[in-house]
């Protein structure tokens, strides 16, 4: 991750061990976010507004040069019924998908699950022929 996106920083124990904690920069809200969730799950996106920044490549699997927004755009549920975050680039494109944390924005993420049924591809009077 780039050097903007991601602070560390070090706190120490009362036995004088040293911590490290990494936090990033939402690029969308500028909320100083931890890069831990609830759980102990590693987080990329910020809980607030759900964007997140291209660092990874999905394709080559490695770092992105890109470093642009990306976008939260859809809810996933896996066969197991964890939710996924599906985020697209503003810049290229490039879609990704991570796993929902529990203390991202509950309001977002249901305006997302629901927005197909709110607004579907075809006219809902076809269901008053069937």
């Amino acid at each position: 991750m780039s050097s903007d996106h991601l602070a560390h920083q070090h706190r120490t124990t009362p036995t004088g061990h040293v911590l490290g904690t990494d936090t990033f920069t939402c690029v969308r809200c500028g909320l100083t976010v931890s890069s831990y969730a609830a759980g102990s799950t590693r987080r990329n996106h910020c809980p607030s507004c759900l964007h997140s920044r291209h660092v990874l490549d999905q394709v080559e699997g490695g770092s992105s040069a890109c470093g642009a927004r990306m976008s939260p755009i859809a809810i996933a549920v896996l066969r197991t019924g964890d939710w996924m975050l599906i985020h697209r680039c503003v810049r290229c494109g490039e879609l990704s998908s991570e796993p929902v944390c529990g203390d991202d924005n509950q309001l977002i993420l249901m305006r997302m699950a629901v927005r197909p049924l709110a607004d579907p591809p075809f006219p809902l009077e076809a269901f008053g022929t069937l």
